[in-house]
């Protein structure tokens, strides 16, 4: 599979929606796209044609079970278990992406924190 640039509206959309002052949320880029953070965790992201959010396990079935919604897959086979990529019937509704991205953020924020790596030196 080929590797494809975020749409640029995903990542406005996702800019727009992120919950703000719930916890503290870091802007990271990775897999190409924007990604959002809490203590060290990703809890959202875009990536190439979809927003994909961390949920705890309940949240997670609860999402799965909608239409079109599916385990995130960076690379096919490879799932991220606790990753859900939404279903393109969701992304209109932007009451129901912002607060499945609330439960993401809360999700992420309840994870023990991460501690920062340090960058590696260039050879």
């Amino acid at each position: 599979m080929k590797w494809r640039k975020p749409r640029d509206d995903l990542v406005a959309l996702l800019d727009e929606l992120i919950p703000q002052g719930e916890a503290a949320v870091e802007f990271k880029p990775m897999f190409g796209g924007p990604c959002y953070w809490s203590g060290g965790n990703m809890f959202a992201a875009v990536h190439q044609e979809s927003i994909i959010v961390r949920l705890g396990e309940q949240d997670r079935a609860e999402l799965l079970a909608a239409p079109g919604a599916h385990l995130f897959e960076p690379m096919e086979g490879r799932p991220m278990r606790e990753y859900v990529a939404f279903p393109d019937a969701m992304l209109a509704d932007k009451d129901a992406l912002r607060a499945w991205l609330g439960k993401g953020l809360a999700y992420a924020a309840s994870l023990p924190p991460k501690a920062k790596k340090p960058r590696k030196k260039k050879a």
